[in-house]
């Protein structure tokens, strides 16, 4: 038996006196609460004076326990002091009598420091001494990996489940086991009791954000980029990647902090496969589906200035003595997800040039049964990919106007087109040497060690080629071109029913990690598409798009509980997904202002 065990039947075992348990109970639960908010106000008066201040206070934890009330006041911290947590959040409290003048009770815990959360279970045993209460007996343990969100339930919002079904409102959403129970209006799905409540009446509740296109292998900088702006004299490239595969919670935060929760890493180092595994369950981190290396139809490592690893790569050269059946192979058997084609053309004769080589992915790809993804940006090389059957083309297509043969084949294909409409924005501003408003912004929502590059930006001299007006000139000409381009293909193809997705291509110069995503959804906005069509883009849409549409981006009984409490009514005006304030990650509710990376 337990320690706990052991008094609670000695407890038991003595006479029972009669007692208001009602009143017991409350006054456990006044105790209780004044202890939580000591913690989260920093109140060390207020926190100390919940616990017997005496020899036998018991506190206890994975490692043992210890004694007395003099090592928990000489190990508290100050007011103020960061050894606090940043934030704290007690659910699912349960308090039970055990006879007069005791309490026995459990809460699950959540708490932030700095880039850790960690979540578990506190038990407490109150007791009244000389008519007072205190905490005789605490115990902290942390969760194991995998454990499962206790029950909550988000009460009175309005539901968009993501695929465009009517709006829910006055809605109950019950969460358990990190997923979705029930939903449904309120006079239709009851709240058992013992659940935790989270009032979010007035409030938007939308699936979770997927972005279809990011890079983990990619800094956001010219550090992770040295063929866009070379830095590699004061940022070794090798460093910047080390630092990337050592601490991917960076990005991790960053993503839920702006509300995605699901990711498509279409392109990076061996690591980035690894990531999905340890995702899947996690609070703190989105889902990630990675492809690994991409093949390219030319040879990076000797063509882009020093973007690769001399012992890891991130493209494989798509050579005519390549072995392609054996490569896709390889990458199945180390976990990729998807297989990513990018298919550059350099003249006009490179497209059937390349094709050959192209089909044998396909080929292997479909043998083993695995989804290819292809970075088309020019007409012809999306005409074949959406011939072969790709299932998701990444980019819009730039160089020209789609014709109706391509539309109309893109739509029976079924083929999801992600247009990645601001992730040029993001060059022009590192070849000009100068910070947007909106990047400005976006500082504050991504990991210091991101910020304080990206502020270099402004200390970079402008790019040599843009230093003439007449250069300046001609690029902002071919930027808007571009744009335009992109603009339209895009109100063509929506209109004839192609599947949209959203994806920002984030890790790219000035493409940021997570809230990169706002101007993003913007932008498809500008372009033509209804504000609720860009909501299914980004949750229903995007999650099948990267093969999770039966568990991810929507909010219907059984999917996982990854859900979006935004202020305002995104249906409305695509900048109201600016308006979110909390993020539920497979049933873990985290206030965003928590999620700061």
């Amino acid at each position: 038996m337990s320690w706990l065990s052991i008094l609670l039947s000695l407890t038991l075992a003595a006479p029972c006196l009669l007692a208001d348990e009602a009143a017991d109970l409350a006054a456990a639960r006044a105790v209780f609460d004044r202890n939580i908010t000591a913690i989260q106000e920093r109140d060390r008066e207020a926190y100390l004076s919940c616990y017997r201040p005496d020899a036998r206070l018991v506190r206890a934890g994975a490692d043992g326990f210890d004694l007395g009330f003099e090592p928990l006041a000489a190990g508290t911290p100050a007011t103020g002091d960061d050894s606090w947590p940043d934030a704290l959040i007690a659910r699912d409290v349960s308090l039970s009598w055990i006879g007069e003048g005791l309490v026995y009770g459990t809460y699950r815990y959540t708490t932030w420091r700095g880039s850790e959360v960690a979540s578990g279970l506190s038990e407490r045993l109150f007791q009244r001494t000389n008519g007072e209460w205190f905490i005789v007996v605490t115990t902290a343990f942390e969760a194991g990996d995998g454990t499962l969100a206790p029950p909550i339930a988000l009460v009175g919002g309005t539901v968009h489940d993501g695929t465009g079904e009517a709006r829910i409102d006055d809605a109950v959403v019950l969460l358990r086991d990190g997923r979705i129970e029930a939903v449904g209006p309120a006079a239709s799905v009851q709240v058992p009791d013992g659940v935790d409540v989270v009032d979010v009446a007035g409030k938007h509740l939308t699936p979770g954000l997927v972005d279809t296109h990011v890079h983990y292998s990619q800094t956001g900088w010219a550090d992770g980029r040295p063929d866009a702006r070379d830095m590699r004299d004061r940022y070794p490239y090798h460093e910047a990647m080390a630092a990337l595969e050592a601490h991917p919670e960076r990005f991790h935060r960053a993503f839920l902090h702006s509300g995605i929760t699901a990711v498509f890493d279409v392109g990076g180092y061996p690591w980035t496969r690894r990531l999905g595994e340890r995702t899947e369950l996690a609070a703190d981190a989105p889902h990630v589906v990675a492809t690994g290396a991409l093949f390219s139809t030319f040879d990076v490592t000797r063509e882009a200035l020093g973007a690769w690893l001399p012992d890891a790569r991130q493209f494989v050269y798509l050579a005519p003595e390549l072995r392609v059946e054996e490569a896709v192979r390889g990458h199945l058997a180390a976990g990729s997800d998807a297989i990513k084609i990018w298919y550059v053309i350099r003249t006009p004769g490179d497209v059937e040039r390349h094709r050959p080589l192209v089909e044998q992915v396909f080929d292997a790809a479909a043998s083993v049964g695995l989804p290819v993804v292809v970075h088309a940006t020019q007409l012809e090389t999306a005409r074949v990919a959406v011939e072969l059957g790709a299932r998701l083309l990444v980019h819009s297509v730039e160089d020209r106007l789609v014709d109706e043969a391509f539309v109309q084949a893109a739509a029976a294909a079924g083929v999801f087109y992600c247009p990645t409409l601001t992730v040029r924005d993001g060059y022009t501003s590192l070849r000009h040497g100068e910070l947007t408003d909106e990047l400005q912004a976006q500082l504050d929502a991504v990991h210091p060690s991101i910020a304080a590059r990206v502020r270099e930006t402004t200390e970079l001299t402008i790019d040599a080629r843009m230093r003439s007006p007449a250069a300046r000139a001609a690029s902002a000409e071919r930027d808007e071109r571009a744009a335009r381009t992109m603009a339209e293909n895009l109100r063509r193809l929506h209109a004839a029913g192609v599947p949209i997705v959203m994806g920002t291509d984030a890790g790219n110069p000035l493409t940021l990690h997570g809230p990169s995503v706002f101007p993003e959804l913007e932008a498809m906005g500008a372009a033509g598409l209804p504000p609720s069509d860009v909501l299914r883009a980004a949750t229903f849409d995007a999650a099948r798009a990267i093969g999770r549409g039966d568990d991810l981006g929507r909010i219907v009984p059984g999917a996982i509980a990854d859900i979006l409490v935004l202020g305002d009514d995104p249906t409305v005006a695509v900048t109201h997904w600016r308006s979110l304030e909390a993020v539920v990650r497979a049933g873990t509710y985290h206030l965003r202002e928590h999620l700061r990376p």
